[in-house]
Order: structure tokens, then sequence, then C-alpha cells
């Protein structure tokens, strides 16, 4: 049977780092991690016995990465994940990281150690070559999101496309000074709905003031915050697009406390179709994704995946929706 003192010399480092490596990744270079988990890999170590068998068989779970579980929207993908994941006798796995990407490393331990068979990502804020090199060696899908360059299974709507509709439509209302809130320029659905709205300025040959322009975190603190700054320019939008429905949210709340209405003064726009926002008032009109169904696909390219099976399509689009409700009116 393989020790960790064999790991270590033929790794080149000690024990302890070799220990460090499995325990706390975090605290380990990255260049001596890889190094220590490709011996450990190659040597088939584990750290006991129990762990030994669960090399030779299924764990028959999946782990899911979730950037923030208590968005609803990620909610119901992880349903959609679970309702595939019992069909076939698995279950899930919860890790959210809040978008901390430093926290990655410990969930892909999860996989060098078999605790377990395959993982699915709701975030794209990762490490791509790390999850490249994961990939060669255990099952993954990316769902919600995309990395350019990686080659993996990966579920998600057009964002681009979708935001772009989302701003014809307020511009078919006759509306003319459009603002935006977006998400992290620094995540790919913050960019892709950003070029969404542009694109669609660009084509109607529509000017926006950089002040109406004001990047959130998705979060509603955040929605509240963007719309106070905009709110403080000499000249309002008359509509704007909300890079999701939490930030559309607290926008909405801050219009109301300068005295403002919605949609009588300013219209809102926004995305994802979260429970709230037919029941929020006023209700919100909204791009809206088969969360469901994205968790049910991306469960369905595991399960293919874990069975060694061809998949051909691997970048799988699904189709969005714009639904209309009361926060958009006519200009």
């Amino acid at each position: 049977m393989v020790a960790i003192k064999d790991v270590a010399k033929k790794a080149n480092v000690s024990t302890a780092t070799v220990s460090r490596a499995l325990s706390k990744p975090e605290s380990v270079s990255k260049k001596t991690l890889e190094k220590v988990l490709n011996v450990i890999e190659e040597m088939q170590y584990l750290p006991n016995a129990s762990a030994q068998q669960l090399r030779m068989s299924r764990t028959k779970s999946v782990l899911v990465v979730v950037p923030d579980i208590t968005n609803t929207f990620f909610s119901k993908v992880v349903r959609g994940i679970e309702s595939v994941a019992s069909e076939f006798g698995y279950q899930i796995v919860l890790g959210d990281v809040h978008e901390r990407s430093e926290m990655n490393v410990k969930f892909f331990e999860q996989l060098h150690q078999k605790k377990s068979d395959g993982m699915i990502l709701l975030t794209s804020n990762v490490d791509a070559d790390a999850i490249r090199q994961l990939s060669q060696r255990y099952p993954i899908v990316l769902a919600c999101e995309y990395v350019v360059g990686l080659n993996i299974p990966t579920v998600s709507i057009n964002n681009i496309k979708s935001s772009c509709e989302a701003v014809d439509y307020l511009v078919q209302l006759g509306h003319r000074r459009i603002g935006t809130i977006t998400g992290p320029q620094d995540s790919v659905l913050g960019k892709d709905r950003l070029e969404g709205f542009l694109r669609s300025l660009a084509k109607h040959q529509l000017e926006v003031d950089p002040m109406h322009i004001q990047e959130g975190d998705f979060l509603y603190e955040q929605g509240y915050e963007c719309m106070k700054r905009i709110l403080l320019c000499e000249t309002l939008p008359t509509a704007l697009f909300v890079a999701n429905d939490e930030m559309a949210f607290g926008a909405i709340n801050a219009i109301r406390e300068a005295n403002l209405k919605v949609p009588e003064d300013i219209s809102i726009i926004s995305f994802d179709n979260i429970k709230f926002a037919s029941i929020f008032s006023p209700s919100l009109t909204t791009i809206s994704q088969p969360a469901f169904e994205i968790g049910r696909t991306a469960m369905k390219y595991m399960i293919q995946l874990m069975n060694k099976e061809e998949i051909e399509e691997k970048h799988y689009i699904l189709p969005h929706k714009l639904i209309i409700r009361e926060s958009v009116q006519q200009k």
C-alpha cells in the first residue's frame, strides 16, 4: 500500500507538505500543490483504507459549487440538478463559495480524495487552468456561465442576446435615455449583460450618459446604492436595464425614496425572473431563464460523463423569454 512518505519522496517534499496539500491546500503554493496532486494521482494514494475503497467504486454523490445559495435563482437550478440526480440514485453535496475563488481549491480536493464522483460548477469565477487539468481526470460540468477556451460541457442561455432584446423592448416603447446597473465586470455574466445593453444602444444609434452606467454586484444593496448615484444626475434616464432582479428591487426602493415612481418616472427591466419578481410591487418585467431546466440538463451531462459517454454538443444553449409585467411602460 502506498504511504504518505512514498508520495513525499516522489514529489521531493516533506510529509508535512503532502498532509497540508490534502487538508489545507490554500497553505501550499500553486506549483507545489499541483506537483503533489499529480503524484497522488499517479501513485493512487489516499489517506486511509476506506478512501482506498472509494477509488474502486462510486460515492454516488456529486459536488455542486454555487456562488450564492441565498439567491433563489441558484436554488431553482439546484432543484433541477437534484431532480435528475435522484432518478439515477445520486445525492448532491452543496459548496457555497460566495464568489471567493480562493475557496475553490477546498472543493476541488473532494474530487482528488474521491469524496464526490464529479462536480457541477454554477460559477465561472474559478482558476481556468485548474479546471482544465481537473476535467482531464474527473467529470466536470459548468452551468449558468462559461469560460472562454475551456472545453467542458456547459449549459446556459445567451446572455448577450437576451440583454440586447430587453433593451430593444425599452426602445420600442419610446425610451431614448436608458441607463443600466451592471453585474460585476470581472464576471462573465456582468460583462455579457453589459455587452447586450451596449449592442442595443449602438443598433438604435443611442448614446448613454456615462453616469447612467453603474457597476453592481448582483445583490440588493448594490442595486440600491447604484440607483442612488444615478438619481444624483441632473438628467435622469427614463428607463433602466438592471442586470438581475435582486438589484432591481434595490433600485426600485431607491427610486421610491426619491419620491419618484416606477414605471411612471423611470421604467425598470431586469433579469432572471426569480419568484419574487412576480409578487414585488410593481411586478418586474424581466428576462426569464429556465433555471430548473439548466440544472436538469447539467446533471444529465454529468451522468453521461460519469458513464464515459460521448457528448456531441459541448455548449448547450437554452431559450430565454421576456416576461412583461408592470415595471415598464410606454414613454
